[in-house]
């Protein structure tokens, strides 16, 4: 373990103009980095909490926010340090209370995809994915209803994308044209080894990581399990690659626990592929298209 902060473990985000690690606590409203820029503090307070993330092309952070993505400004080495106000972009399924924002990524081309979750007591699988974009406002991808959207992330050529139900015992993956929002082809990508699909990313070979409840497993580009490793401590919540090199494997637990990998399995770890940035135009609107 590298560090523990915070109540609670969510998306885990490389910032390489920062070169630290980012990631939001939902439960202590908190945004994290480690380490920490020079003279920063290792967490800043937000106004609303957080559980999805994407570094901005502008150096401003995008935000899952419930049922809202926003984004934020980082305050600068020097400055007093504030709790973060997010500026809201978008507002998603606003008739249905029972829906919040689960996982979400920026795809290869700075646009950024999620999903969200039925959060109430039903459990009714009306969870859905979506695209967003400056240019294009927000756009519902047609793909099945979920009961919690998770895994989303995208090959190394950006034409494929894997999404799940965190639900269900299974990883599906499909064809992805992002500049119509177009999906096709859907079908099966793997069976989970574990209960519970959380996060997952793709190394620069197109090898899935997968986090599962209490394991992190590494598939193959066709879905074979290649290794998996578990995390003994606490129920993982996201993994991410960073470091100058994108050399380094992070896993973040749903406690708040950050935890790197041990010497002999990062010998010969393929490196991963850094986050295409999100392709904020800077503008102060705060208006957003409704879906």
């Amino acid at each position: 373990m590298l560090i523990r902060v915070g109540q609670a473990g969510c998306a885990l985000r490389w910032d390489a103009a920062a070169q630290c690690w980012r990631w939001p606590d939902p439960v202590g409203s908190q945004l994290y980095a480690w380490p920490a820029p020079p003279a920063m503090p290792s967490g800043v307070r937000m106004l609303e909490s957080a559980c999805v993330m994407a570094c901005a092309n502008s150096g401003r952070m995008l935000l899952g926010l419930g049922k809202r993505l926003g984004i934020v400004e980082l305050p600068q080495q020097g400055q007093p340090s504030r709790p973060l106000q997010a500026q809201v972009l978008v507002t998603i399924d606003a008739a249905e209370p029972r829906t919040s924002i689960s996982d979400g990524c920026t795809d290869r081309h700075g646009n950024f995809v999620f999903g969200t979750a039925n959060t109430g007591q039903d459990k009714r699988p009306i969870g859905s994915f979506y695209q967003y974009s400056q240019r294009y406002g927000l756009r519902r991808l047609a793909l099945p209803t979920v009961v919690a959207a998770a895994s989303i992330a995208f090959s190394p050529d950006g034409r494929r994308m894997v999404f799940a139900d965190a639900t269900l015992g299974v990883i599906m993956q499909c064809d992805y044209e992002p500049e119509r929002a177009k999906v096709s082809h859907v079908k099966l990508f793997s069976e989970l080894l574990e209960q519970g699909a959380g996060a997952a990313i793709f190394d620069r070979d197109g090898n899935l990581w997968s986090v599962q409840g209490g394991v992190l497993v590494q598939y193959g580009g066709d879905g074979d399990v290649l290794q998996q490793i578990s995390l003994a401590r606490e129920t993982a919540a996201s993994v991410a690659f960073g470091g100058p090199d994108l050399d380094q494997l992070l896993v973040l637990g749903a406690q708040g626990g950050l935890y790197g990998l041990p010497p002999d399995l990062l010998k010969g770890l393929t490196p991963g592929l850094a986050d295409a940035l999100f392709l904020d135009s800077g503008s102060a609107s705060t208006g957003g298209s409704q879906a």
